[in-house]
């Protein structure tokens, strides 16, 4: 990837509720501030699932209209410019998106077809500066043990499934259950700081 030539920056914009992206942007430090949505915008809705769509289009659809919703935020808030960061993670077990549950029966259905099989953590990441965008895919696979019924009751009772792909996060208690990783830990955590490293100097920002 080429570097672009622009404007070094010391700070990044980072549209995304998720602590863990946080977390992981501070662990190389990278410094970021909060560009989330407010209570115009239906953040949620840009998630919504298509008909017949594949998890890596999804993945990818969805990242982009993140990172142009964000765009239009900056913009309408009159912030300061510096590049803006988006990502968006899925789980997939073959063609099927598995996203984040809706209550404790869906966290219980989804992880009991994950138990004991191997699925796809697929984690796109998109970061804008001016007119230049970037975009990169992460694709992880995840081999679970078999998932007793009494270890999901008290999983999702812990409450550590929801707003969390797939319904479970792999820096939590659920990292007990997995056999075998194929691909990017940080991927599947949701930032996966190589291609995450790429994008940010693609586009000049230092740290």
């Amino acid at each position: 990837m080429k570097r672009s030539m622009a404007t070094a920056h010391d700070f990044i914009y980072l549209a995304s509720q998720s602590p863990r992206r946080r977390q992981l942007l501070e662990q190389i430090g990278v410094r970021c501030e909060l560009l989330l949505a407010d209570a115009t915008e239906d953040a949620e809705a840009l998630e919504a699932e298509r008909v017949g769509e594949l998890p890596l289009a999804y993945v990818q659809r969805v990242t982009r209209a993140k990172l142009h919703a964000a765009q239009q935020r900056l913009t309408q808030r009159q912030l300061p410019p510096a590049p803006i960061l988006c990502s968006d993670t899925t789980v997939a077990l073959g063609r099927r998106i598995h996203g984040k549950p809706q209550d404790a029966a869906d966290a219980a259905a989804i992880l009991k077809q994950l138990s004991g099989r191997t699925h796809r953590v697929i984690t796109a990441v998109a970061v804008a500066s001016g007119a230049a965008e970037h975009l990169a895919v992460s694709t992880s696979r995840v081999t679970f043990t078999e998932l007793s019924a009494d270890t999901l009751e008290r999983y999702i009772a812990s409450g550590e499934p929801f707003g969390k792909a797939g319904a479970y996060g792999i820096q939590g208690a659920a990292g007990t259950w997995v056999k075998r990783i194929d691909g990017s830990y940080t991927g599947i955590m949701g930032l996966p700081l190589h291609e995450t490293a790429e994008l940010l100097r693609a586009v000049g920002v230092q740290w």
